[in-house]
Parts: C-alpha cells; structure tokens; sequence
C-alpha cells in the first residue's frame, strides 16, 4: 500500500534538506552514509525527491538497494583523474597543465629520504605521528573556518610566491613531538601537507575494529603470546592492521575541497598511488580486488589503507610493505579482518632483483612521484 500524503511530504522535506546541507553531515550518520551522499550528490531537488521516494521509506537502506543505486557494499567509487586545468586552459596544451600543478603546492614531511640516518632503520612512534597529524588537521580546521559562509583565512595550497624552509636533516634528537611540531612551518601551517615514514611496531585497530583479530588479545587489550607489539586504537576505518620497520607510511591530510568531494574516489586514488609507484618498482600484476580496499599481487595483500575524514579533511592513509621486516609480525593477527588471506612484501614480489630499486629511499621516491601525478600538485618539503 501507497504511504499516506503527510508522510511523503515530510519525506521530500527531509529530502530538500538534505541537498542543502554541508556533506560533511555524513560524519554524523556514519553507519549508513550511503543514503546521504546518494542525496548530496542529487543534481535538483526532484532527484532527490526521486530517490527519497525510490528508497521506499526504509529508514535503513538495505544491501539489495546499494546494488540497485550501483554502490557496491564496500567498494564504492571509482577512480577517476581531477582536472587540475582551469577552464579557460581546457583547449590548450599540456605546459598549462604543468603551469597549475606547480602552483599547487603541498607540504612534505618526508622522515624517510630527508634522514641524515640510513633510510631503512629510521622510525618514529606511532603516538606522535599520530598527535602530529591531528595537529595538522587542527590547523586545516583553522583555516576553513567553523562558518561555511565564511571565506577560509587563506588558500589550501602553499601560495607560490613562498620560500620553502631551510632543508635540514632530521636527526636523532628529533624522534619527540617537540620537534616534529618545531617541522611545521610558520606560515600557512593549514595548507595541504603529506606525511611519509615508518613506524616503530605497532599493531593498530580501527573505531569499530574486532580485537579478536589478534592472536591472544584479552579484554586488558594485552597480547596473550606476550609480544612486545603495543596496541593502539585509533579513529580511522577498518580492522586491525600492523606498522613497522620495512613497511612505507604515507598521511595525507588534504582539503578534498580542492580534488574531489568523494571520500570513496579519494580511497580509489590512494590505491591508484599504490598501483603507480609499485609499477615503478617493477612489481607486475598488483592489482584492486573487487569489494575490497587495498592493493594485491598474486592473491596476496601488498598495501593497505585506512581513514578518516573530517569537514572533508583527511587524515591517516596507506601503508606499503617493503622488504621481510615489514611481514615479522603479521603473523600475530588477522591482517585488516580477512582470514585465510596472506600479505607480501614488495621484495618477495618483484620479477627482475635490482638492489637499487628496493632501497627504502627509491621506493619513497617512486610514491613521491604518484602523489603529484594522482593529485595534481607539487610538493615542497617543509623539512
């Protein structure tokens, strides 16, 4: 039977409203963010008076309609290259491409190729890269603004008239969060910025990750097989993962503002970033897999990635395993929730031994060069 009159005008004012509203309200729905970002993303309002009325006045959408809209349960999104080109540069070639890029410029904070120790042993504490992402977050927050209406204090990307920081290597003395807050630049502190660089061990869980996933784990989040791997949780997406020595960690934190407002594009392009650099590395074969995130080779895990997103800020991002050291203590949990699955390593994987294309340092390079080409910006250290 058809639902009475009142309520399906109150169904097309919930609509109406919706498609007016910042997007990031997505946050404050989190277990079913598809039927609002299937709303925001309406054209008019009769599109989403459209879908409001095709949803059936479930207040849950159920997995047999994610199909129908042509979301996939997990896998939502598909990557797709920004068009960094102004629209009047739109018929012209490609040095105006190049000319935008330029202008468009991130922070780096590279603790990987910018260590005056051997790249391959240098590490910093999972808390306080954490703590120093979440201080560069705040600073994003800061330049937005909490009023939508008003203008941020100034632009996402580093303005081209300014001097990147004197390079300086980072030395031992640097491993506290004194210092690496001393690594954020004074002015525009809010632009765009990206992490690289390894842990120290850890084993972390996502907001809604099982604890189950790891061998041992009891309710005092201690590790039953006594292993020295602390555990940590944190407020990104998916199930337990692990850091370490030999695997490179890349956090972007970027105003989607500026690329694309989708938080699934946003996961296809890190794993777009993944699929080039390995390329590059000679890896044949790494591949998507269908419904899952991450990137594979031969059937195994190779890169991982998790997030979370705030007022379309990022934070957290992806992990790519490098050489043996990175797999040691996989073995002490379910990798991301996926039993029966195994995870690899760049060296296992690659098809001609070339030791220079394995340093720590190339690979860094070869992520450096994805990041600019999938986002479309330049990076300037700030270290």
């Amino acid at each position: 039977t058809m639902p009475s009159p009142a309520i399906i005008i109150s169904f097309v004012a919930l609509a109406t409203i919706l498609c007016t509203l910042e997007p990031s309200i997505v946050d404050a729905f989190g277990k079913h963010p598809s039927t609002l970002q299937y709303f925001h993303r309406s054209t008019s309002i009769g599109n989403a008076i459209q879908a409001t009325i095709y949803y059936g006045f479930s207040p849950i959408i159920r997995r047999r309609d994610l199909v129908q809209t042509n979301l996939a349960p997990q896998q939502l999104g598909e990557f797709e290259p920004i068009n960094i080109l102004e629209r009047n540069d739109k018929r012209n070639n490609t040095d105006n491409e190049a000319t935008n890029r330029a202008r468009r410029r991130v922070w780096l904070y590279d603790f990987v190729t910018n260590s005056s120790e051997n790249p391959q042993s240098t590490t910093i504490p999972y808390q306080e890269a954490w703590d120093f992402q979440k201080l560069l977050v705040a600073n994003q927050l800061q330049r937005i603004g909490k009023k939508q209406k008003n203008p941020p204090l100034y632009g996402q990307f580093v303005p081209f008239d300014v001097e990147p920081p004197v390079l300086h290597s980072r030395g031992e003395n640097d491993k506290n969060m004194n210092n690496l807050v001393k690594r954020i630049p004074t002015s525009f502190p809010g632009c765009d910025s990206i992490i690289i660089l390894q842990h120290d061990p850890v084993y972390t869980l996502g907001t809604a990750s099982d604890p189950t996933f790891i061998h041992g784990y009891n309710t005092d989040g201690i590790n039953g097989d006594k292993s020295d791997v602390p555990i940590v949780r944190i407020e990104r997406g998916g199930e337990v993962t692990y850091h370490g020595p030999g695997q490179l960690v890349v956090y972007p934190i970027l105003d989607l503002r500026g690329y694309k407002q989708d938080v699934h594009w946003y996961m296809r392009a890190l794993e777009e970033v993944i699929l080039i650099a390995l390329e590059k590395a000679g890896i044949e074969g790494a591949s998507r897999e269908k419904n899952l995130t991450g990137v594979w080779v031969s059937n195994k895990k190779i890169a991982a990635l998790g997030i979370k997103t705030r007022r379309w800020v990022t934070m957290h991002g992806l992990a790519i395993n490098i050489d043996a050291r990175s797999l040691q203590n996989f073995k002490g949990i379910v990798p991301c929730g996926l039993e029966g699955r195994e995870v690899t390593c760049l060296r296992d994987e690659v098809s001609v031994i070339e030791e220079t294309s394995f340093s720590m340092k190339d690979v860094t390079i070869y992520v450096k060069e994805a990041l600019e080409q999938v986002f479309g910006v330049t990076l300037l250290s700030a270290l």
